[in-house]
C-alpha cells in the first residue's frame, strides 16, 4: 500500500506536466497537416507516439534502477539518508511548480523545458508525418522531456531500487500508465471530435499556472509524508 501511494502520487504529479501536452500537440499537428481529413491516421499516429514516450521512460527508470543498484551496498547502511534525500527532492520540485503558479515563467528551470531546446523539439515533431514515424521520432522527442518531467520519475526509481530490477518492473510500468494516460485521453478527446487540437493546446496555455499548481501541491505533500515516514 506504501508503494501504491507514493508511486500513484509521484505519477499524477508527473502527468499534469504542460511539456508532455505541448510536445502531443505538436506531434498530433503535424500528422494532421501531412495527412488532411484523415483522423484514423491521428489516432493511429497519437497512440504511436504516447507508446514511444511508454516505451522511452520505462527504459529509463530502468537505468536509474539500475544505476542505484551499483551502489546497492552504500543505500542499504544509508537507507535513512537515502530516503530524506529523495522526500527533499519531491519537496524542493513540489515548491518549483507552485512557485510558478504564483510567479510563472515559460522554461522555468526543473518544471518546463527550457526555451532554447523548444524549437528543438519542434522541428523534430513536425517531422512526424505518419503512425510509424510517430513512434520513432517518439524515443527522441522524449529527450526534450527530460528536463521537466525527470524529477519524480528519479525520486520514485529511486523508491523502488531496493526491490531490484524485477521487482521494480510492475511498479514502473504502473508508473508509465498513469504518466501517459492524460496524453492517451488528449489523443481520444481529439479523435472523436469532443475537441480540436488547437483546444487542447488553448486549454493548457490558459490552465498552466493551474496545472504547476497541482503538480506542486503533489509533489510536495508526498515528499513532505516520506520524510517524516508517514508513508
Amino acid at each position: 500500500m506504501t508503494n501504491f501511494l507514493r508511486i500513484t502520487t509521484l505519477a499524477l504529479a508527473d502527468s499534469v506536466n504542460p511539456c508532455e501536452i505541448a510536445i502531443l500537440a505538436m506531434v498530433l499537428i503535424s500528422i494532421l497537416i501531412n495527412n488532411p481529413g484523415k483522423k484514423r491516421k491521428v489516432l493511429y499516429g497519437g497512440l504511436a507516439f504516447v507508446s514511444a514516450v511508454f516505451i522511452g521512460y520505462l527504459v529509463y527508470g530502468l537505468i536509474i534502477i539500475q544505476f542505484f543498484n551499483v551502489f546497492a551496498q552504500f543505500l542499504r547502511e544509508n537507507s535513512g539518508i537515502i530516503y530524506n534525500v529523495l522526500a527533499t527532492i519531491a519537496m524542493i520540485m513540489g515548491a518549483l511548480h507552485v512557485k510558478d503558479y504564483f510567479m510563472y515563467k515559460k522554461g522555468s528551470f526543473a518544471t518546463e523545458m527550457p526555451i532554447f531546446m523548444r524549437p528543438m523539439a519542434k522541428r523534430w515533431a513536425e517531422k512526424i508525418i505518419s503512425p510509424s514515424g510517430a513512434f520513432v521520432i517518439g524515443f527522441i522527442v522524449t529527450l526534450f522531456l527530460l528536463p521537466c518531467t525527470m524529477g519524480p520519475y528519479i525520486v520514485a526509481s529511486g523508491l523502488l531500487a531496493d526491490l531490484g530490477i524485477l521487482g521494480a518492473l510492475p511498479w514502473l510500468l504502473y508508473y508509465n500508465l498513469v504518466f501517459v494516460l492524460p496524453m492517451l485521453i488528449i489523443v481520444g478527446i481529439v479523435y472523436f471530435g469532443f475537441a480540436k487540437i488547437d483546444d487542447v493546446t488553448g486549454w493548457k496555455d490558459k490552465h498552466v499556472r493551474t496545472l504547476h499548481l497541482v503538480a506542486g501541491i503533489l509533489l510536495f505533500l508526498i515528499g513532505l509524508a516520506i520524510l517524516m515516514r508517514w508513508i
